[in-house]
């Protein structure tokens, strides 16, 4: 009995820990990279929702200082207690595109724990002067960047710099040598 008791605890264990990363489209997930302050991003989704192109992006916490700083600013904007603020783990961006694609607007900021579990949001939905949608400039090396790249159907600036940036294979002939048997 246990035995059975340990191994249901384990197997939701490990369904509430792997329900976040399945909660999105796996063909979609793109691994961004490090950005310049060290903290790791992704594009979870992205695409059109009523003609108005989107993507929603994950930061993960790789920097400690970061990391410190949000969980303060967690802690006195917001009132969290440490233990709470303590167990930020990834913060997620909703972005919305003009149809151009030059520029964005966070329409959703939520930060979760490591199972998942979300600890402090906010919707910019335009209820209130505080959730107001703001417009700014897309730079196509920000993660809200690369994502209006996805969103609209192209590829990122960085990965076409990429490509344009390496050579062309060149086929060359080899000839193989083969040695007589004594």
């Amino acid at each position: 009995m246990k035995k059975f008791v340990l191994c249901a605890l384990l197997l939701g264990l490990t369904v509430g820990v792997a329900s976040p990363v399945l909660a999105w489209d796996a063909a979609k997930q793109k691994n961004l990279g490090q950005d310049h302050v060290k903290m790791t991003w992704y594009i979870l989704d992205y695409g059109k929702n009523k003609n108005v192109p989107y993507a929603i992006a994950r930061k993960y916490y790789t920097n400690t200082a970061i990391k410190e700083e949000t969980v303060d600013l967690l802690m006195s904007k917001f009132g969290l207690s440490p233990e709470v603020a303590g167990s930020l783990y990834f913060t997620e961006y909703g972005y919305e595109y003009t149809p151009d694609g030059k520029q964005f607007a966070v329409t959703y900021l939520r930060h979760y724990d490591m199972l998942g579990n979300e600890i402090y949001g906010t919707v910019y939905d335009g209820s209130s002067e505080a959730a107001k949608k703001t417009f700014a400039a897309v730079d196509p090396k920000h993660a809200a960047g690369k994502g209006a790249s996805y969103a609209l159907g192209k590829t990122p600036a960085a990965s076409a710099s990429k490509k344009a940036a390496s050579p062309a294979k060149v086929k060359t002939s080899t000839k193989r040598v083969v040695r007589k048997k004594k």
